[in-house]
């Protein structure tokens, strides 16, 4: 599902342009090894809504070539119920280093009887950043590109991973956030709006969070379309609790069920 997967998105928080590995890199402070988030999905069909399936995000730090780095998956699994009507099947997978660089990403979606795979491999001659692009569609065609810019690019997960770090304290309500983003094919420059920040208590566990609120939008023309509605812990975690997605096909919602290994105290949660 193309709209969960932009999770990854939830905080890129003025990541801009820079020139230099040692400028695409950021202190770590939301995260930790063995970071664990559940997710419940649900689906509204004819009204009525239904549980979807789930959705996880792990964090493990690892090696990658040799050196010390994050590893992170982002899972989605729709239920035998809501594969009647749509078969959703994605894992992501993101490597970073230790200071949040990109290093390589991994997107496979079966999304109804289609199976897609998007891989981004970065490297940073001379400082530059350089990305090699393959993307494989369900009928088993490849296509591959190589991109340099003077700019850091992100993908879904790597974005996250790093924009979860940042202070978002100084945003004004209704601020638009722009940022590039590379999946398999391309490197598109995406928009966040800032709505403001809002207290919710969550259906799933009862808890209600102060979270920092984003909207994910797309544009048709001059005509602004909103995609997804982020709920995030207004906290160092900077954790993502709830989504709103507007689908083509209807609506859906993802709430957090569970959270293992938070590297920072939840100061988010109301008492």
């Amino acid at each position: 599902m193309k709209q969960l997967s932009i999770l990854a998105t939830i905080l890129m928080l003025a990541i801009g342009s820079a020139t230099a590995w040692g400028q695409c890199s950021s202190p770590n402070t939301a995260f930790k090894s063995g970071e664990d988030l559940h997710y419940q999905l649900y689906f509204n069909w004819k009204f009525v809504w239904l549980k979807a399936g789930t959705a996880n995000i792990n964090i493990r730090q690892t090696t990658y070539q040799g050196k010390q780095a994050y590893r992170c998956h982002l899972i989605t699994r729709g239920s035998q119920r809501t594969d009647k009507f749509f078969m959703m099947r994605d894992t992501l997978l993101s490597y970073v280093s230790t200071d949040l660089v990109p290093l390589y990403y991994r997107k496979g979606a079966r999304e109804g009887k289609r199976y897609n795979v998007d891989e981004v491999w970065y490297s940073y001659p001379n400082g530059t950043p350089h990305l090699k692009q393959r993307y494989q569609n369900y009928r088993g065609e490849v296509r591959e590109r190589e991109y340099t810019t003077t700019a850091c690019v992100y993908d879904m997960i790597s974005m996250l991973l790093r924009a979860r770090s940042f202070d978002a304290s100084q945003f004004r309500e209704g601020q638009k956030l722009h940022f590039p983003m590379a999946d398999g094919s391309k490197v598109a420059q995406e928009t966040l709006i800032y709505r403001g920040q809002k207290d919710f208590k969550m259906e799933t566990t009862g808890i209600t969070y102060n979270c920092l609120v984003f909207s994910f939008v797309e544009y048709e023309g001059k005509k602004e379309k909103e995609v997804v509605t982020f709920y995030v812990t207004n906290d160092k975690n900077h954790m993502p609790v709830r989504l709103d997605l507007f689908l083509k096909f209807g609506t859906a919602k993802a709430f957090l069920t569970k959270a293992d290994g938070l590297r920072n105290p939840q100061t988010s949660i109301k008492k």
